[in-house]
């Protein structure tokens, strides 16, 4: 099963009635995202994964804000470090630029940016630098069993 459809299948059980988009435009990263989609950059859901310790953490946040290290500290338990892009490819089963943040190939704890509540759709990856789900936060914390914090 190819990404776009693994993804459609999962968010497919939620009954939500989402749907993932295919896009011509590459959207691998926020700005490229944002242009294909018409839509302001803040209004992309970026999904980073950090290593803390040993294990990973995925943060989800507006594509227009940085991440603070201390609050990010904080709420994961220890210092965190950006992810390679193997370890990205490994742990999540999408490249850099197409990771959607559900349907992982391995478990990892979900942070949601309160960064995302600015707007009422946010875009989220959808497993391929050219695809994205639009859907709320309240609908990305019900996909993703992620907890909504102040990362930003």
């Amino acid at each position: 099963m190819d990404a776009h459809a693994r993804v459609q299948a999962y968010v497919d059980q939620f009954g939500m009635g989402l749907k993932v988009i295919d896009l011509d435009k590459d959207t691998a990263t926020a700005e490229l995202a944002a242009r294909a989609l018409g839509v302001e950059v803040g209004q992309i859901a970026k999904s980073l994964l950090f290593r803390v310790g040993e294990e990973y953490v995925m943060v989800v946040a507006a594509g227009d804000v940085k991440i603070k290290a201390g609050k990010l500290k904080a709420v994961a338990g220890g210092k965190a470090r950006l992810a390679t892009p193997e370890e990205v490819l490994k742990v999540t089963g999408y490249p850099v630029g197409g990771v959607c943040p559900f349907a992982l190939a391995n478990p990892v704890r979900i942070l949601l940016d309160t960064s995302l509540g600015k707007y009422h759709v946010v875009y989220a990856a959808a497993g391929t630098p050219h695809s994205a789900l639009p859907v709320t936060l309240d609908q990305l914390a019900a996909i993703t069993g992620g907890e909504i914090v102040d990362l930003t």
